[in-house]
Protein backbone atom coordinates (compact mmCIF):
# COMPACT_ATOMS: atom_id res chain seq x y z
CA UNK A 1 0.00 0.00 0.00
CA UNK A 2 1.45 3.35 -1.01
CA UNK A 3 2.06 6.16 1.46
CA UNK A 4 -1.15 8.18 1.76
CA UNK A 5 -0.77 11.94 1.99
CA UNK A 6 -3.81 14.00 2.89
CA UNK A 7 -4.72 17.35 4.43
CA UNK A 8 -4.81 15.76 7.90
CA UNK A 9 -1.32 14.24 7.70
CA UNK A 10 0.38 11.15 6.32
CA UNK A 11 -0.17 7.46 6.91
CA UNK A 12 1.28 4.22 5.71
CA UNK A 13 2.55 0.83 6.75
CA UNK A 14 5.70 0.35 8.81
CA UNK A 15 8.20 -1.82 6.95
CA UNK A 16 8.13 -3.06 3.38
CA UNK A 17 9.58 -1.51 0.26
CA UNK A 18 10.54 2.15 0.36
CA UNK A 19 7.92 4.22 -1.41
CA UNK A 20 5.23 1.80 -0.28
CA UNK A 21 5.51 2.46 3.44
CA UNK A 22 5.79 5.14 6.09
CA UNK A 23 9.58 5.27 6.37
CA UNK A 24 11.80 7.17 8.84
CA UNK A 25 12.71 9.47 5.92
CA UNK A 26 9.01 10.28 5.38
CA UNK A 27 8.57 10.97 9.09
CA UNK A 28 11.50 13.40 9.17
CA UNK A 29 10.32 15.12 6.00
CA UNK A 30 6.78 15.73 7.18
CA UNK A 31 7.67 16.59 10.78
CA UNK A 32 10.12 19.16 9.40
CA UNK A 33 7.48 20.53 7.04
CA UNK A 34 5.04 20.84 9.93
CA UNK A 35 7.66 22.72 11.96
CA UNK A 36 8.06 25.20 9.09
CA UNK A 37 4.27 25.56 8.87
CA UNK A 38 3.72 26.33 12.55
CA UNK A 39 6.56 28.85 12.58
CA UNK A 40 5.04 30.69 9.63
CA UNK A 41 1.60 30.53 11.22
CA UNK A 42 2.71 31.73 14.65
CA UNK A 43 5.02 34.47 13.37
CA UNK A 44 8.34 35.49 14.92
CA UNK A 45 8.65 34.20 18.50
CA UNK A 46 11.51 33.34 20.82
CA UNK A 47 10.22 29.75 21.26
CA UNK A 48 7.76 27.46 19.47
CA UNK A 49 6.00 24.57 21.17
CA UNK A 50 4.25 21.41 19.90
CA UNK A 51 2.52 18.63 21.90
CA UNK A 52 3.22 15.09 20.64
CA UNK A 53 1.37 11.97 21.81
CA UNK A 54 0.75 8.45 20.53
CA UNK A 55 -1.49 5.44 20.82
CA UNK A 56 -0.05 2.09 21.91
CA UNK A 57 0.60 0.52 18.52
CA UNK A 58 3.88 -1.38 18.18
CA UNK A 59 5.66 1.25 16.06
CA UNK A 60 4.46 4.21 18.10
CA UNK A 61 7.49 4.71 20.32
CA UNK A 62 9.86 4.53 17.34
CA UNK A 63 7.83 6.99 15.27
CA UNK A 64 7.42 9.39 18.18
CA UNK A 65 11.14 9.38 18.88
CA UNK A 66 11.82 10.46 15.29
CA UNK A 67 9.09 13.13 15.42
CA UNK A 68 10.27 14.53 18.76
CA UNK A 69 13.88 14.87 17.68
CA UNK A 70 13.06 16.16 14.21
CA UNK A 71 11.01 18.96 15.76
CA UNK A 72 13.87 19.63 18.15
CA UNK A 73 16.28 19.80 15.20
CA UNK A 74 13.97 22.42 13.68
CA UNK A 75 14.19 24.55 16.83
CA UNK A 76 10.75 23.58 18.18
CA UNK A 77 10.19 22.65 21.82
CA UNK A 78 8.33 19.37 22.27
CA UNK A 79 5.93 18.44 25.04
CA UNK A 80 6.04 14.64 24.94
CA UNK A 81 2.62 13.43 26.12
CA UNK A 82 3.65 9.79 25.65
CA UNK A 83 0.82 7.26 25.58
CA UNK A 84 -2.24 9.46 25.09
CA UNK A 85 -5.64 9.27 23.46
CA UNK A 86 -6.27 11.50 20.46
CA UNK A 87 -8.71 13.74 22.40
CA UNK A 88 -6.18 14.03 25.24
CA UNK A 89 -3.54 15.40 22.86
CA UNK A 90 -6.09 17.79 21.35
CA UNK A 91 -6.91 19.18 24.78
CA UNK A 92 -3.24 19.28 25.80
CA UNK A 93 -2.49 21.70 22.95
CA UNK A 94 -4.93 24.13 24.57
CA UNK A 95 -3.72 23.39 28.12
CA UNK A 96 -0.16 24.24 27.06
CA UNK A 97 -1.05 27.20 24.82
CA UNK A 98 1.05 25.36 22.23
CA UNK A 99 1.51 26.22 18.57
CA UNK A 100 0.20 22.83 17.45
CA UNK A 101 0.17 19.11 18.04
CA UNK A 102 1.00 15.83 16.37
CA UNK A 103 -0.86 12.62 17.16
CA UNK A 104 0.93 9.42 16.18
CA UNK A 105 -1.89 7.01 15.45
CA UNK A 106 -3.43 5.18 12.53
CA UNK A 107 -6.75 5.17 14.38
CA UNK A 108 -8.71 2.01 13.50
CA UNK A 109 -6.21 0.71 10.91
CA UNK A 110 -4.42 -2.62 11.58
CA UNK A 111 -1.24 -2.85 13.65
CA UNK A 112 1.21 -2.47 10.73
CA UNK A 113 -0.13 1.03 10.02
CA UNK A 114 0.87 4.30 11.62
CA UNK A 115 0.33 7.97 10.86
CA UNK A 116 1.12 11.55 11.77
CA UNK A 117 -2.10 13.48 12.39
CA UNK A 118 -1.59 17.22 12.56
CA UNK A 119 -3.30 19.80 14.79
CA UNK A 120 -3.43 23.59 14.80
CA UNK A 121 -2.97 25.85 17.83
CA UNK A 122 -6.60 25.21 18.88
CA UNK A 123 -6.00 21.47 19.12
CA UNK A 124 -8.16 20.91 16.04
CA UNK A 125 -7.35 19.08 12.82
CA UNK A 126 -6.02 21.25 10.02
CA UNK A 127 -8.36 22.53 7.35
CA UNK A 128 -7.78 21.73 3.67
CA UNK A 129 -5.89 24.95 2.98
CA UNK A 130 -3.43 24.39 5.82
CA UNK A 131 -2.99 20.74 4.88
CA UNK A 132 -2.20 21.65 1.30
CA UNK A 133 0.35 24.19 2.54
CA UNK A 134 2.23 21.49 4.47
CA UNK A 135 2.18 19.13 1.49
CA UNK A 136 3.70 21.88 -0.68
CA UNK A 137 6.37 22.62 1.93
CA UNK A 138 7.27 18.91 1.91
CA UNK A 139 7.29 18.67 -1.88
CA UNK A 140 9.58 21.71 -2.15
CA UNK A 141 11.75 20.77 0.85
CA UNK A 142 11.19 24.23 2.34
CA UNK A 143 12.28 23.26 5.84
CA UNK A 144 15.20 24.54 7.85
CA UNK A 145 17.12 23.20 10.82
CA UNK A 146 18.28 25.15 13.86
CA UNK A 147 21.89 25.74 14.88
CA UNK A 148 23.18 23.97 17.95
CA UNK A 149 22.38 26.86 20.30
CA UNK A 150 18.73 26.91 19.26
CA UNK A 151 17.67 23.25 19.28
CA UNK A 152 14.25 22.57 20.75
CA UNK A 153 13.89 21.04 24.22
CA UNK A 154 11.92 17.80 24.73
CA UNK A 155 9.92 17.66 27.98
CA UNK A 156 7.75 14.75 29.12
CA UNK A 157 4.35 15.56 30.61
CA UNK A 158 1.15 13.63 31.36
CA UNK A 159 -2.29 15.03 30.49
CA UNK A 160 -4.74 12.17 31.01
CA UNK A 161 -5.52 13.40 34.53
CA UNK A 162 -6.49 16.87 33.32
CA UNK A 163 -8.58 15.38 30.53
CA UNK A 164 -10.45 13.18 33.02
CA UNK A 165 -10.99 16.12 35.38
CA UNK A 166 -12.48 18.15 32.54
CA UNK A 167 -14.86 15.32 31.64
CA UNK A 168 -15.93 14.60 35.22
CA UNK A 169 -16.57 18.29 35.92
CA UNK A 170 -18.55 18.86 32.70
CA UNK A 171 -21.93 20.31 33.79
CA UNK A 172 -24.12 17.70 32.12
CA UNK A 173 -22.17 14.69 33.42
CA UNK A 174 -24.43 13.40 36.21
CA UNK A 175 -21.89 11.61 38.38
CA UNK A 176 -24.39 11.04 41.20
CA UNK A 177 -26.93 9.31 38.97
CA UNK A 178 -24.23 7.09 37.48
CA UNK A 179 -22.93 6.19 40.94
CA UNK A 180 -26.44 5.31 42.14
CA UNK A 181 -26.98 3.03 39.15
CA UNK A 182 -24.14 0.72 40.14
CA UNK A 183 -23.34 -0.23 36.56
CA UNK A 184 -21.09 -3.11 35.56
CA UNK A 185 -19.32 -2.73 32.22
CA UNK A 186 -17.08 -4.93 30.10
CA UNK A 187 -14.41 -2.93 28.25
CA UNK A 188 -12.55 -3.95 25.09
CA UNK A 189 -9.78 -1.42 24.42
CA UNK A 190 -8.05 -3.48 21.70
CA UNK A 191 -4.76 -3.44 23.69
CA UNK A 192 -4.17 0.26 23.17
CA UNK A 193 -4.27 3.44 25.21
CA UNK A 194 -7.99 3.10 25.95
CA UNK A 195 -7.05 0.23 28.24
CA UNK A 196 -5.43 2.78 30.55
CA UNK A 197 -7.63 5.88 30.46
CA UNK A 198 -11.13 4.42 30.03
CA UNK A 199 -10.99 2.26 33.19
CA UNK A 200 -9.83 5.34 35.11
CA UNK A 201 -12.89 7.23 33.92
CA UNK A 202 -15.32 4.39 34.64
CA UNK A 203 -13.94 3.72 38.09
CA UNK A 204 -14.17 7.45 38.89
CA UNK A 205 -17.88 7.18 38.04
CA UNK A 206 -18.40 4.17 40.30
CA UNK A 207 -18.71 1.70 37.42
CA UNK A 208 -17.37 -1.82 37.97
CA UNK A 209 -15.05 -2.57 35.04
CA UNK A 210 -14.35 -6.03 33.62
CA UNK A 211 -11.39 -5.65 31.27
CA UNK A 212 -10.57 -7.59 28.14
CA UNK A 213 -7.78 -6.59 25.74
CA UNK A 214 -6.71 -3.69 27.93
CA UNK A 215 -2.93 -4.22 27.95
CA UNK A 216 -1.45 -1.25 26.04
CA UNK A 217 1.05 -3.25 23.99
CA UNK A 218 -0.32 -2.50 20.51
CA UNK A 219 -0.88 -6.17 19.69
CA UNK A 220 -4.48 -5.90 18.54
CA UNK A 221 -6.31 -9.17 19.27
CA UNK A 222 -8.78 -8.54 16.44
CA UNK A 223 -9.42 -6.01 13.70
CA UNK A 224 -9.32 -2.74 15.69
CA UNK A 225 -12.25 -1.08 13.95
CA UNK A 226 -15.12 -1.25 16.51
CA UNK A 227 -17.69 -2.98 14.30
CA UNK A 228 -20.00 -5.78 15.53
CA UNK A 229 -18.16 -8.47 13.55
CA UNK A 230 -14.95 -7.54 15.39
CA UNK A 231 -16.53 -7.47 18.86
CA UNK A 232 -17.76 -11.04 19.26
CA UNK A 233 -15.51 -11.63 22.30
CA UNK A 234 -16.88 -8.51 23.97
CA UNK A 235 -20.48 -9.46 23.25
CA UNK A 236 -20.01 -12.95 24.67
CA UNK A 237 -18.29 -11.58 27.78
CA UNK A 238 -21.12 -9.10 28.47
CA UNK A 239 -23.67 -11.94 28.44
CA UNK A 240 -21.46 -14.32 30.44
CA UNK A 241 -20.77 -11.76 33.18
CA UNK A 242 -24.33 -10.45 33.29
CA UNK A 243 -22.95 -6.95 32.72
CA UNK A 244 -25.15 -3.92 32.08
CA UNK A 245 -23.34 -3.12 28.84
CA UNK A 246 -20.09 -3.44 26.92
CA UNK A 247 -17.87 -0.61 25.71
CA UNK A 248 -15.46 -0.72 22.78
CA UNK A 249 -13.09 2.03 21.66
CA UNK A 250 -10.64 2.15 18.78
CA UNK A 251 -6.86 2.38 19.38
CA UNK A 252 -6.78 6.18 19.79
CA UNK A 253 -10.09 6.45 21.69
CA UNK A 254 -11.99 8.81 19.40
CA UNK A 255 -14.63 6.24 18.38
CA UNK A 256 -17.09 4.79 20.88
CA UNK A 257 -19.39 1.77 20.57
CA UNK A 258 -21.72 0.11 23.08
CA UNK A 259 -22.93 -3.48 23.38
CA UNK A 260 -26.36 -4.15 24.92
CA UNK A 261 -26.81 -6.37 27.96
CA UNK A 262 -28.09 -9.14 25.64
CA UNK A 263 -24.86 -9.08 23.59
CA UNK A 264 -26.35 -7.26 20.61
CA UNK A 265 -24.79 -4.08 19.28
CA UNK A 266 -26.37 -0.77 20.31
CA UNK A 267 -25.14 0.45 16.92
CA UNK A 268 -22.19 2.75 16.24
CA UNK A 269 -24.51 5.14 14.41
CA UNK A 270 -26.61 5.44 17.56
CA UNK A 271 -23.83 6.43 19.98
CA UNK A 272 -24.13 10.03 18.79
CA UNK A 273 -27.94 9.80 18.63
CA UNK A 274 -28.22 8.81 22.29
CA UNK A 275 -25.74 11.43 23.50
CA UNK A 276 -27.48 14.09 21.41
CA UNK A 277 -30.84 13.07 22.85
CA UNK A 278 -29.48 13.65 26.35
CA UNK A 279 -27.89 16.98 25.43
CA UNK A 280 -31.09 18.23 23.77
CA UNK A 281 -33.14 17.34 26.85
CA UNK A 282 -30.92 19.69 28.83
CA UNK A 283 -29.70 22.29 26.37
CA UNK A 284 -31.54 23.56 23.26
CA UNK A 285 -29.61 24.05 20.04
CA UNK A 286 -28.66 22.71 16.65
CA UNK A 287 -27.02 19.36 15.91
CA UNK A 288 -24.56 18.41 13.15
CA UNK A 289 -23.45 15.14 11.59
CA UNK A 290 -21.79 14.26 8.32
CA UNK A 291 -23.75 13.34 5.23
CA UNK A 292 -23.13 9.60 5.62
CA UNK A 293 -24.49 9.43 9.17
CA UNK A 294 -27.90 8.12 10.20
CA UNK A 295 -31.10 10.11 9.70
CA UNK A 296 -32.06 9.21 13.29
CA UNK A 297 -30.12 12.24 14.56
CA UNK A 298 -32.20 14.53 12.37
CA UNK A 299 -35.39 12.85 13.62
CA UNK A 300 -34.66 13.31 17.31
CA UNK A 301 -33.38 16.85 16.74
CA UNK A 302 -36.55 17.92 14.95
CA UNK A 303 -38.66 16.14 17.60
CA UNK A 304 -36.95 18.40 20.14
CA UNK A 305 -37.91 21.43 18.05
CA UNK A 306 -34.35 22.12 16.90
CA UNK A 307 -32.52 22.14 13.56
CA UNK A 308 -30.17 19.49 12.23
CA UNK A 309 -27.41 20.32 9.75
CA UNK A 310 -25.17 18.11 7.61
CA UNK A 311 -21.53 18.55 6.65
CA UNK A 312 -19.14 16.93 4.23
CA UNK A 313 -17.55 13.73 5.54
CA UNK A 314 -14.49 14.30 7.76
CA UNK A 315 -14.08 15.54 11.31
CA UNK A 316 -12.77 18.96 10.29
CA UNK A 317 -15.84 19.49 8.12
CA UNK A 318 -18.20 18.55 10.96
CA UNK A 319 -16.36 20.94 13.28
CA UNK A 320 -16.55 23.81 10.78
CA UNK A 321 -20.30 23.31 10.36
CA UNK A 322 -20.80 23.08 14.13
CA UNK A 323 -19.06 26.42 14.52
CA UNK A 324 -21.07 27.95 11.68
CA UNK A 325 -24.45 27.03 13.18
CA UNK A 326 -23.47 27.16 16.87
CA UNK A 327 -24.33 23.47 17.42
CA UNK A 328 -24.63 22.10 20.96
CA UNK A 329 -23.60 18.61 19.86
CA UNK A 330 -22.23 16.99 16.73
CA UNK A 331 -20.14 14.19 15.39
CA UNK A 332 -20.01 11.29 12.99
CA UNK A 333 -21.95 8.07 12.69
CA UNK A 334 -18.82 5.98 13.25
CA UNK A 335 -19.14 6.46 17.01
CA UNK A 336 -17.51 9.90 17.05
CA UNK A 337 -19.00 12.37 19.57
CA UNK A 338 -17.99 16.05 19.55
CA UNK A 339 -19.03 18.20 22.54
CA UNK A 340 -18.06 21.74 21.54
CA UNK A 341 -17.83 23.40 24.93
CA UNK A 342 -15.35 20.72 26.05
CA UNK A 343 -13.33 20.77 22.82
CA UNK A 344 -13.89 20.47 19.09
CA UNK A 345 -12.79 16.88 18.61
CA UNK A 346 -14.24 13.37 18.71
CA UNK A 347 -13.88 12.18 22.29
CA UNK A 348 -14.95 8.78 23.63
CA UNK A 349 -14.43 9.83 27.25
CA UNK A 350 -17.01 12.62 27.26
CA UNK A 351 -19.17 10.35 25.08
CA UNK A 352 -19.10 7.61 27.76
CA UNK A 353 -19.81 10.04 30.61
CA UNK A 354 -22.78 11.64 28.83
CA UNK A 355 -24.17 8.32 27.55
CA UNK A 356 -24.08 6.85 31.06
CA UNK A 357 -25.65 10.01 32.49
CA UNK A 358 -28.49 9.54 30.00
CA UNK A 359 -28.85 5.83 30.73
CA UNK A 360 -28.87 6.45 34.49
CA UNK A 361 -31.51 9.16 34.25
CA UNK A 362 -33.71 7.11 31.93
CA UNK A 363 -33.60 4.23 34.46
CA UNK A 364 -33.81 1.55 31.83
CA UNK A 365 -31.59 -1.09 30.30
CA UNK A 366 -29.40 -0.14 27.38
CA UNK A 367 -31.48 -2.26 24.98
CA UNK A 368 -34.62 -0.44 26.18
CA UNK A 369 -32.87 2.87 25.54
CA UNK A 370 -32.07 1.79 21.98
CA UNK A 371 -35.75 1.01 21.36
CA UNK A 372 -36.61 4.64 22.05
CA UNK A 373 -34.94 5.68 18.77
CA UNK A 374 -36.14 5.20 15.18
CA UNK A 375 -34.78 2.15 13.40
CA UNK A 376 -32.74 2.75 10.27
CA UNK A 377 -30.57 0.32 8.35
CA UNK A 378 -27.53 1.25 6.31
CA UNK A 379 -25.96 -0.29 3.22
CA UNK A 380 -22.36 0.48 2.24
CA UNK A 381 -21.30 -0.41 -1.29
CA UNK A 382 -18.81 0.70 -3.91
CA UNK A 383 -18.42 1.02 -7.66
CA UNK A 384 -15.04 0.33 -9.22
CA UNK A 385 -13.96 2.99 -11.72
CA UNK A 386 -11.84 2.57 -14.81
CA UNK A 387 -9.10 5.07 -15.55
CA UNK A 388 -9.96 8.55 -16.90
CA UNK A 389 -13.61 8.34 -15.83
CA UNK A 390 -15.11 11.79 -15.28
CA UNK A 391 -16.65 11.33 -11.85
CA UNK A 392 -18.10 14.83 -11.78
CA UNK A 393 -20.02 14.16 -15.00
CA UNK A 394 -21.54 11.07 -13.35
CA UNK A 395 -22.54 13.10 -10.30
CA UNK A 396 -24.03 15.86 -12.45
CA UNK A 397 -26.17 13.36 -14.36
CA UNK A 398 -27.40 11.71 -11.14
CA UNK A 399 -28.31 15.17 -9.78
CA UNK A 400 -30.27 15.90 -12.97
CA UNK A 401 -32.17 12.62 -12.80
CA UNK A 402 -33.18 13.18 -9.18
CA UNK A 403 -33.74 16.93 -9.27
CA UNK A 404 -37.26 16.47 -7.87
CA UNK A 405 -35.83 15.12 -4.62
CA UNK A 406 -33.80 17.01 -2.01
CA UNK A 407 -30.25 16.90 -3.42
CA UNK A 408 -27.01 18.17 -1.90
CA UNK A 409 -23.64 18.38 -3.65
CA UNK A 410 -21.41 19.66 -0.83
CA UNK A 411 -19.69 16.25 -0.76
CA UNK A 412 -20.29 14.20 -3.88
CA UNK A 413 -24.06 13.82 -4.27
CA UNK A 414 -26.62 13.01 -1.59
CA UNK A 415 -30.26 12.38 -2.47
CA UNK A 416 -32.82 12.55 0.34
CA UNK A 417 -36.09 10.76 -0.41
CA UNK A 418 -37.88 12.51 2.44
CA UNK A 419 -41.30 11.01 1.80
CA UNK A 420 -39.79 7.54 2.29
CA UNK A 421 -37.31 8.53 5.03
CA UNK A 422 -34.51 7.17 2.87
CA UNK A 423 -31.26 8.56 1.43
CA UNK A 424 -28.32 7.59 -0.75
CA UNK A 425 -24.90 9.27 -0.75
CA UNK A 426 -22.28 8.99 -3.51
CA UNK A 427 -18.67 10.02 -2.83
CA UNK A 428 -15.48 9.59 -4.80
CA UNK A 429 -12.72 8.02 -2.74
CA UNK A 430 -9.59 10.12 -2.22
CA UNK A 431 -7.36 7.04 -2.08
CA UNK A 432 -8.92 4.47 -4.45
CA UNK A 433 -10.48 4.55 -7.96
CA UNK A 434 -14.00 3.94 -6.60
CA UNK A 435 -17.28 5.68 -5.85
CA UNK A 436 -18.62 4.87 -2.39
CA UNK A 437 -22.38 4.35 -2.34
CA UNK A 438 -23.93 4.61 1.14
CA UNK A 439 -27.68 4.36 1.65
CA UNK A 440 -30.11 4.19 4.55
CA UNK A 441 -33.77 3.25 4.88
CA UNK A 442 -36.31 1.94 7.37
CA UNK A 443 -35.31 -1.64 6.49
CA UNK A 444 -32.16 -3.20 5.10
CA UNK A 445 -33.85 -4.47 1.93
CA UNK A 446 -34.93 -0.96 0.97
CA UNK A 447 -31.45 0.42 1.67
CA UNK A 448 -29.90 -2.29 -0.52
CA UNK A 449 -32.46 -1.72 -3.26
CA UNK A 450 -31.87 2.03 -3.62
CA UNK A 451 -28.09 1.50 -3.53
CA UNK A 452 -28.29 -1.17 -6.25
CA UNK A 453 -30.54 1.06 -8.36
CA UNK A 454 -28.10 3.97 -8.17
CA UNK A 455 -25.14 1.66 -8.92
CA UNK A 456 -26.85 0.40 -12.06
CA UNK A 457 -27.47 4.00 -13.13
CA UNK A 458 -23.81 4.89 -12.54
CA UNK A 459 -22.74 1.94 -14.69
CA UNK A 460 -25.15 2.90 -17.45
CA UNK A 461 -23.82 6.47 -17.49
Amino acid sequence: MALIKSISGIRGTIGGDQGEALTPIDIVKFASSYATFIKRRAGIKSRYKVVVGRDARISGEMVQSIVNHTLSACGVDVIDAGLSSTPTVEMAVVFENADGGIIITASHNPKEWNALKLLNEKGEFLNSEDGETILKIADNAEFYFADVENLGIVTKKEYSGRHLEAVLSYPLVDTEAIYRSGFTAVLDAVNSVGGVIVPQLLESLGVKVIKINCEPNGRFPHNPEPLPENLTELSAKVVKEGADFGIAVDPDVDRLVFINEDGNAFGEEYTLVAVADYILKNRPGATVSNMSSTRALRDITELAGEQHFQSAVGEVNVVNEMKRVGAVIGGEGNGGVIVPDLHYGRDSLIGIALFLSHLANERCTISQLRKKYPDYFMSKKRVELSENINTQAIFDEIKRRYSNERVSDIDGVKIDFDSQKMWVHLRKSNTEPIIRVYSEAANFQAAEAIADKIIQEIKSI
